[in-house]
């Protein structure tokens, strides 16, 4: 007689990019092992594959393409995944700042990591009175790249890395007579429009990323040893991983 099958629970979010109902289940036993395993092996493209395929086979409905995903929507689909799973909660070990050494428990809930849009973040770039670019999230391995990846790269392939991940960013240049979709356009192409722009313009363009909105989790710990407060501010999925 085969042995009965264990139902799972499903729950449902709504994406922030989108606000699009995504309906999703938690980890399964194998695939947190599958996670604990990647994690502890210290190999970014095992931690990266595996994440996807995690997440991909938590995400129940369809249509929803793991890969497009904004980098903050990833973020909040695996802390809600990851929460429903292991706990509403993360346990951390933070250092205070004001000695650098200290080290400080901190049990961070799931419930208190906020959305951040900086008041100046946009997705048009006003190049000039009539040059505009619209710039669209990164994608998934972008994502990727730049949570696990970026500390292995040499500083010349960081720069073209930056410059690619530019131009796989953007979506449409126009004019108020033309326009140009980035799909229309070649690799080559749009690397020699960024090229030619001046300084300033490429730092309007960086501010975009600068200011992407992100999952924040700020706090004040106290050094038990100097007895000063430290402001905390968390980010980024690779400290919530665990």
């Amino acid at each position: 007689m085969p042995l009965p099958k264990v139902s799972t629970p499903v729950f449902e979010l709504d994406l922030i990019s989108s606000n699009k109902k995504v309906k999703f289940r938690p980890f399964l036993v194998k695939e947190e092992k599958s996670l604990l395993i990647a994690l502890e092996s210290g190999d970014d493209k095992t931690i990266i594959n595996t994440l996807k395929s995690v997440l991909k086979s938590c995400v129940l409905t369809r249509g929803i393409k793991i890969e497009d995903l904004p980098s903050f929507d990833l973020e909040y689909l695996f802390l809600n995944i990851r929460g429903k799973s292991v706990g509403e909660s993360v346990d951390l070990m933070i250092t205070c700042q004001d000695d650098g050494v200290t080290q400080v428990p901190v049990s961070l809930h799931m419930s208190d990591i906020k959305l951040d849009v900086p008041d100046n973040h946009t997705q048009t770039i006003d190049l000039s009175d009539d040059l505009h670019v619209k710039l669209k999230y990164p994608s998934f391995s972008q994502f990727a790249e730049n949570n696990f990846l970026a500390s292995n790269v040499k500083d010349n392939e960081l720069i073209d890395k930056a410059f690619d991940s530019v131009c796989d960013c953007i979506d449409q240049i126009y004019t108020a007579d033309e326009a140009w979709s980035a799909s229309d356009c070649t690799k080559k192409e749009l690397l020699d429009f960024i090229g030619q722009l001046s300084s300033g313009q490429f730092q309007l363009i960086e501010s975009f990323f600068s200011t992407m909105p992100k999952l924040v989790y700020k706090t004040k710990v106290k050094n038990p040893n100097t007895k000063k407060d430290n402001d905390v501010v968390i980010e980024g999925l690779s400290n919530f991983f665990a």
